[in-house]
Protein backbone atom coordinates (compact mmCIF):
# COMPACT_ATOMS: atom_id res chain seq x y z
CA UNK A 1 0.00 0.00 0.00
CA UNK A 2 1.66 3.60 -1.13
CA UNK A 3 0.13 6.64 0.60
CA UNK A 4 1.35 10.14 0.34
CA UNK A 5 0.89 12.44 3.21
CA UNK A 6 0.29 16.22 2.51
CA UNK A 7 2.60 18.65 4.22
CA UNK A 8 1.17 22.01 5.01
CA UNK A 9 3.12 25.23 6.32
CA UNK A 10 2.00 24.96 9.91
CA UNK A 11 1.59 21.35 10.11
CA UNK A 12 2.58 19.70 12.88
CA UNK A 13 1.40 16.34 13.02
CA UNK A 14 2.09 15.50 9.36
CA UNK A 15 5.03 13.01 10.64
CA UNK A 16 3.13 11.35 12.93
CA UNK A 17 0.86 9.90 10.44
CA UNK A 18 3.71 9.28 8.42
CA UNK A 19 4.71 6.69 10.92
CA UNK A 20 1.82 4.91 11.87
CA UNK A 21 0.98 4.23 8.02
CA UNK A 22 4.96 3.01 7.59
CA UNK A 23 4.51 0.91 10.58
CA UNK A 24 1.04 -0.71 10.13
CA UNK A 25 0.96 -0.62 5.82
CA UNK A 26 4.77 -1.59 5.72
CA UNK A 27 4.82 0.15 1.79
CA UNK A 28 6.06 3.87 0.68
CA UNK A 29 4.44 7.06 2.24
CA UNK A 30 5.53 10.16 0.25
CA UNK A 31 5.96 13.44 2.38
CA UNK A 32 4.37 15.36 -0.52
CA UNK A 33 4.68 20.04 0.14
CA UNK A 34 1.63 21.53 -0.93
CA UNK A 35 3.13 24.09 -3.49
CA UNK A 36 3.36 20.98 -5.86
CA UNK A 37 0.92 19.92 -8.39
CA UNK A 38 1.10 16.24 -9.01
CA UNK A 39 0.55 13.23 -6.46
CA UNK A 40 2.65 10.32 -7.14
CA UNK A 41 0.84 7.19 -7.84
CA UNK A 42 -0.54 6.18 -4.75
CA UNK A 43 -3.12 3.91 -2.61
CA UNK A 44 -4.16 6.93 -0.39
CA UNK A 45 -4.27 10.10 0.50
CA UNK A 46 -3.58 11.75 4.15
CA UNK A 47 -4.26 15.28 5.27
CA UNK A 48 -2.97 15.62 8.55
CA UNK A 49 -3.58 17.25 11.86
CA UNK A 50 -2.09 20.64 13.00
CA UNK A 51 -2.79 24.22 12.15
CA UNK A 52 -1.87 24.73 8.44
CA UNK A 53 -0.62 28.28 7.94
CA UNK A 54 -0.99 28.68 11.53
CA UNK A 55 -5.33 28.93 11.55
CA UNK A 56 -5.03 33.14 11.19
CA UNK A 57 -8.09 32.81 8.90
CA UNK A 58 -10.44 30.17 9.21
CA UNK A 59 -8.76 27.34 9.65
CA UNK A 60 -8.33 24.77 6.64
CA UNK A 61 -9.24 27.57 4.24
CA UNK A 62 -6.09 28.66 3.45
CA UNK A 63 -4.44 25.25 2.64
CA UNK A 64 -7.70 24.10 0.44
CA UNK A 65 -6.43 26.74 -2.02
CA UNK A 66 -2.87 24.94 -1.58
CA UNK A 67 -1.87 24.26 -4.93
CA UNK A 68 -1.43 20.09 -4.59
CA UNK A 69 -5.19 20.31 -3.62
CA UNK A 70 -6.90 20.67 -7.25
CA UNK A 71 -5.25 17.02 -7.25
CA UNK A 72 -6.29 15.92 -3.95
CA UNK A 73 -9.42 16.56 -5.18
CA UNK A 74 -10.01 15.16 -8.51
CA UNK A 75 -8.20 12.13 -6.70
CA UNK A 76 -10.74 11.93 -4.10
CA UNK A 77 -13.67 12.79 -6.54
CA UNK A 78 -12.70 9.87 -8.37
CA UNK A 79 -12.45 7.51 -5.52
CA UNK A 80 -9.40 7.47 -4.48
CA UNK A 81 -9.24 6.86 -0.31
CA UNK A 82 -8.80 9.58 1.42
CA UNK A 83 -8.47 11.07 5.20
CA UNK A 84 -8.58 14.15 7.10
CA UNK A 85 -7.60 14.55 10.21
CA UNK A 86 -8.52 17.26 12.74
CA UNK A 87 -7.46 20.16 10.48
CA UNK A 88 -7.31 17.86 7.32
CA UNK A 89 -10.78 17.20 8.19
CA UNK A 90 -11.19 20.90 8.23
CA UNK A 91 -9.53 21.20 4.72
CA UNK A 92 -12.10 18.66 3.68
CA UNK A 93 -14.97 20.40 3.93
CA UNK A 94 -13.29 24.00 2.81
CA UNK A 95 -12.87 21.60 -0.56
CA UNK A 96 -16.40 20.68 -0.53
CA UNK A 97 -15.42 17.17 -0.50
CA UNK A 98 -17.47 17.07 2.62
CA UNK A 99 -20.37 18.90 3.86
CA UNK A 100 -20.63 20.93 6.76
CA UNK A 101 -18.08 22.95 8.65
CA UNK A 102 -16.02 23.12 11.83
CA UNK A 103 -16.20 26.27 14.35
CA UNK A 104 -14.71 27.14 17.32
CA UNK A 105 -15.18 24.47 20.35
CA UNK A 106 -18.43 25.53 21.98
CA UNK A 107 -16.56 26.78 25.42
CA UNK A 108 -14.23 28.62 23.32
CA UNK A 109 -11.27 26.90 24.50
CA UNK A 110 -8.35 24.20 23.14
CA UNK A 111 -8.90 20.65 24.53
CA UNK A 112 -6.58 18.21 24.44
CA UNK A 113 -7.84 14.62 26.22
CA UNK A 114 -8.23 10.89 25.05
CA UNK A 115 -12.12 10.73 24.34
CA UNK A 116 -14.58 8.15 24.01
CA UNK A 117 -16.44 6.96 20.56
CA UNK A 118 -18.86 4.94 19.16
CA UNK A 119 -18.15 3.41 15.74
CA UNK A 120 -21.04 4.22 13.76
CA UNK A 121 -20.48 2.75 11.02
CA UNK A 122 -18.19 -0.42 10.71
CA UNK A 123 -18.97 -1.07 7.04
CA UNK A 124 -16.43 1.13 5.43
CA UNK A 125 -12.79 0.76 3.87
CA UNK A 126 -11.40 3.48 6.89
CA UNK A 127 -13.71 0.99 9.96
CA UNK A 128 -14.09 -3.06 8.75
CA UNK A 129 -11.46 -3.90 11.71
CA UNK A 130 -14.09 -2.23 14.42
CA UNK A 131 -17.24 -3.26 15.47
CA UNK A 132 -20.72 -1.36 14.65
CA UNK A 133 -21.84 -0.01 18.24
CA UNK A 134 -17.85 -0.49 19.14
CA UNK A 135 -16.80 2.28 21.95
CA UNK A 136 -13.19 3.07 21.39
CA UNK A 137 -10.76 5.77 22.72
CA UNK A 138 -9.04 8.20 20.60
CA UNK A 139 -7.12 11.59 21.46
CA UNK A 140 -8.86 15.20 20.21
CA UNK A 141 -6.38 17.73 20.58
CA UNK A 142 -8.35 20.90 18.47
CA UNK A 143 -9.83 24.59 19.13
CA UNK A 144 -11.93 24.46 16.12
CA UNK A 145 -13.75 21.01 16.32
CA UNK A 146 -17.40 21.87 16.35
CA UNK A 147 -18.78 20.46 13.76
CA UNK A 148 -21.96 22.23 12.16
CA UNK A 149 -24.48 21.25 9.01
CA UNK A 150 -27.84 22.40 9.01
CA UNK A 151 -30.78 19.84 9.76
CA UNK A 152 -31.61 18.26 6.38
CA UNK A 153 -27.39 17.55 5.97
CA UNK A 154 -27.15 16.05 9.16
CA UNK A 155 -30.18 14.04 8.43
CA UNK A 156 -29.14 12.95 5.18
CA UNK A 157 -25.45 12.06 6.85
CA UNK A 158 -27.70 9.85 9.29
CA UNK A 159 -29.69 8.45 6.92
CA UNK A 160 -27.22 7.55 4.46
CA UNK A 161 -24.94 5.76 7.12
CA UNK A 162 -22.28 8.39 6.57
CA UNK A 163 -21.53 9.14 10.45
CA UNK A 164 -18.23 7.03 10.74
CA UNK A 165 -17.77 8.22 14.59
CA UNK A 166 -19.63 9.76 17.43
CA UNK A 167 -18.56 11.49 20.50
CA UNK A 168 -19.83 9.64 24.08
CA UNK A 169 -18.80 12.55 25.83
CA UNK A 170 -19.13 15.55 23.46
CA UNK A 171 -15.75 17.66 23.98
CA UNK A 172 -16.39 20.27 21.80
CA UNK A 173 -20.16 21.03 20.58
CA UNK A 174 -20.32 18.95 17.53
CA UNK A 175 -24.09 18.21 16.20
CA UNK A 176 -25.42 15.26 17.15
CA UNK A 177 -21.88 14.02 18.97
CA UNK A 178 -20.46 13.62 15.30
CA UNK A 179 -16.76 13.05 15.41
CA UNK A 180 -16.16 11.80 11.86
CA UNK A 181 -18.51 11.50 8.87
CA UNK A 182 -17.91 10.15 5.19
CA UNK A 183 -18.89 11.19 1.41
CA UNK A 184 -21.58 9.69 -0.19
CA UNK A 185 -19.43 7.12 -2.11
CA UNK A 186 -17.32 6.29 1.24
CA UNK A 187 -13.99 6.67 0.11
CA UNK A 188 -13.58 9.89 2.39
CA UNK A 189 -13.35 10.35 5.37
CA UNK A 190 -12.79 13.47 8.11
CA UNK A 191 -12.54 12.77 11.62
CA UNK A 192 -11.43 15.62 14.15
CA UNK A 193 -9.57 12.83 16.84
CA UNK A 194 -6.38 11.60 15.61
CA UNK A 195 -6.03 7.89 15.32
CA UNK A 196 -2.40 7.92 14.78
CA UNK A 197 -1.94 9.20 18.01
CA UNK A 198 -3.15 5.84 19.75
CA UNK A 199 -1.13 2.60 17.32
CA UNK A 200 1.01 0.98 19.96
CA UNK A 201 1.23 0.34 23.33
CA UNK A 202 3.56 3.69 24.60
CA UNK A 203 1.18 5.97 23.36
CA UNK A 204 -1.99 4.73 25.54
CA UNK A 205 -2.20 7.85 27.72
CA UNK A 206 -4.70 7.11 29.73
CA UNK A 207 -5.74 3.73 29.04
CA UNK A 208 -6.65 4.46 25.45
CA UNK A 209 -4.51 1.43 24.04
CA UNK A 210 -4.37 0.89 20.59
CA UNK A 211 -7.79 1.90 19.40
CA UNK A 212 -6.27 4.33 16.53
CA UNK A 213 -4.50 1.43 14.73
CA UNK A 214 -7.58 -0.28 13.15
CA UNK A 215 -8.50 2.68 11.50
CA UNK A 216 -5.48 1.96 9.56
CA UNK A 217 -5.42 -1.93 9.76
CA UNK A 218 -9.05 -1.43 8.07
CA UNK A 219 -7.37 0.49 5.03
CA UNK A 220 -4.62 -2.02 4.74
CA UNK A 221 -7.45 -4.67 4.60
CA UNK A 222 -9.86 -3.15 1.98
CA UNK A 223 -7.13 -1.94 -0.06
CA UNK A 224 -5.18 -5.48 -0.27
CA UNK A 225 -7.89 -7.18 -1.21
CA UNK A 226 -9.50 -4.90 -3.21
Amino acid sequence: MRSAVIVFPGSNCDRDIAVALQQITGGPVHMVWHKETHLPDVDFIALPGGFSYGDYLRSGAMAARSPIMREVVSRASDGGPTLGVCNGFQVLTETGLLPGALMRNADLHFVCRDVGLRVENADSIFTNAYKAGQEITIPVAHHDGNYFADSETLDRLEGEGRVAFRYLDNPNGSARDIAGILNTKGNVLGMMPHPERLIEPAQSGFGGGTDGRRLFESLLNALVTA
